[in-house]
C-alpha cells in the first residue's frame, strides 16, 4: 500500500499542515499534524512577500530555513503516525508562496525541496504551480482537481469553498458532462487576520466574535466591491499582491472619517462573504450544497453571513464529506504528488486557463 505525505503552508502563513494519506484503492487520511509558524518567521515571510526588492541572501536563507521547517514537520508527522517511512512513496510540498504574478508569467514558492528530501530520506515532489503557468495558466487554484476526484457526487450539485488567506471555490455539477470550474473569489481570512493583529494583537478573530460586534459600513463595502477583480471572468487567481493592507487603506481614505475598529472588521468579513456568495450565485448549478474548508470554516459569524446571503443553499463543512476542513489542502498536495508519481496530469485547464492538462511538480529523489 503506497502512502503519500502532503505539506501545505498557505497565504495566511499561520502553520505548516501535514497529512499522511492512502490514495488507492480509495482515499484514507491516516495521520495529520500541524506546526505553528513562529511570529518572527511569519513576519519575515510577509516582509519578503510584500517587498518590491529583496536581496538574494534573504531569499536564499529563508528558502533553506523553510525547507528545514517543512522537513521537520514531515518527520514529526511520521513519528506520531507510527508508520515506517519506507512505506511512504513521496512527499508533496506546496511550499510557501512569496509572489504570485501569473499575468507576468510567474509564480514563486519557496521551501527548499532538496532539503526536505535530504532531511526526511523520502522522495519529494514540489514546485507544482510553475508548469501550469508555463503552459499559459494561472497556476492556481490547483485544488479543484482534487476536489473533483474526492468530493464529486452524481446525486447533488456541489460547491467546495476554501476559506484560506484567499478564498477559492470549485464548481462540481452532478452531471459529469458539465466541466469542473473553479477560481479565486478574493480575500478570505488574510485581511481579517491582519486587522485584528494590528488592533488587538491576536492572530485571528475567534469565531468571528469581534466582527459580529461591529456594523458593516456600506460605503466602504461598496467601494471595495468595485475592485475589477470581482467582476473579472475566470480563469482568475489572486493573492496579497492585490488584496493587502495598502489596498484597504486606499479605500479607507475615501471615507469622511475613520471607522470604528470593530466596524472595519465586520465590513472586511462581509467583503469575504459577499464575494464568495456572488460567485456561487453565478455558477450554473441548482441550489448546490456548499461545503466549506480552510481556516474560515471555524469563523461562525462568516458562515452565518454566507447562510443569510445564500438562503437557497445548504452550507456545511467538508467534514460532512468525511474530510476535516483543516486538512483538505494538505491532502490535495499528497494527491498531486501521487498524480505526479504516476505521471498523470494534476491541473484542470478549464480552471487555470492552461493550454492543456499537464503533469505538475518537479521530483527530488531521496
Amino acid at each position: 500500500m503506497s502512502l503519500y505525505l502532503g505539506l501545505m503552508s498557505g497565504t495566511s502563513v499561520d502553520a505548516v499542515d501535514a497529512v499522511l494519506a492512502r490514495l488507492e484503492p480509495e482515499f484514507e487520511l491516516l495521520a495529520r499534524h500541524s506546526v505553528p509558524i513562529h511570529p518572527a518567521l511569519k513576519q519575515r515571510i510577509l516582509d519578503l512577500a510584500g517587498a518590491t526588492h529583496c536581496s538574494i541572501e534573504s531569499l536564499g536563507s529563508l528558502d533553506a530555513e523553510l525547507g528545514k521547517l517543512f522537513a521537520d514537520t514531515a518527520n514529526a508527522l511520521i513519528a506520531l503516525s507510527g508508520v515506517d517511512r519506507d512505506r511512504i512513496t513521496a512527499i508533496g510540498s506546496h511550499g510557501q508562496t512569496i509572489r504570485h504574478r501569473p499575468e507576468l508569467g510567474f509564480t514563486l514558492q519557496i521551501g527548499d525541496p532538496s532539503r526536505i528530501a535530504e532531511l526526511t530520506g523520502i522522495t519529494t515532489i514540489a514546485d507544482f504551480r510553475r508548469r501550469d503557468v508555463a503552459a499559459g495558466g494561472q497556476g492556481a487554484p490547483l485544488v479543484p482537481a482534487f476536489h473533483h476526484w474526492l468530493f464529486h457526487s452524481p446525486d447533488e450539485d456541489r460547491v467546495i469553498v476554501n476559506l484560506g488567506g484567499m478564498a477559492n471555490l470549485t464548481c462540481l455539477a452532478a452531471d459529469s458532462a458539465t466541466p469542473v470550474t473553479g477560481f479565486d473569489t478574493g480575500p478570505g481570512n488574510a485581511l481579517l487576520d491582519e486587522w485584528i493583529h494590528r488592533r488587538l494583537g491576536t492572530s485571528y478573530d475567534a469565531n468571528g466574535d469581534w466582527a459580529a460586534s461591529g456594523k458593516v459600513i456600506p460605503d466602504l463595502l461598496n467601494s471595495m466591491l468595485q475592485t475589477p477583480f470581482f467582476s473579472q471572468s475566470a480563469p482568475k487567481s489572486t493573492g496579497r499582491e492585490q488584496f493587502n493592507w495598502g489596498w484597504v487603506e486606499s479605500h479607507l481614505a475615501r471615507l469622511p472619517q475613520a471607522p470604528a475598529a470593530a466596524d472595519l472588521q465586520a465590513t472586511l468579513t462581509e467583503l469575504t462573504a459577499c464575494s464568495v456568495a456572488t460567485a456561487i450565485r453565478q455558477l450554473p448549478l441548482n441550489a448546490p450544497g456548499v461545503f466549506v474548508c480552510g481556516g474560515g470554516a471555524h469563523n461562525r459569524y462568516l458562515l452565518t453571513r454566507l447562510v443569510r446571503l445564500l438562503p437557497e443553499c445548504r452550507i456545511a463543512s467538508t467534514a460532512e464529506l468525511k474530510l476535516d476542513p483543516d486538512w483538505v489542502e494538505a491532502a490535495a498536495f499528497a494527491w498531486l504528488a501521487w498524480r505526479a508519481d504516476h505521471r498523470q496530469d494534476g491541473n484542470l485547464p478549464a480552471v487555470t486557463g492552461a493550454r492543456g492538462a499537464r503533469i505538475l511538480g518537479a521530483i527530488y529523489p531521496a
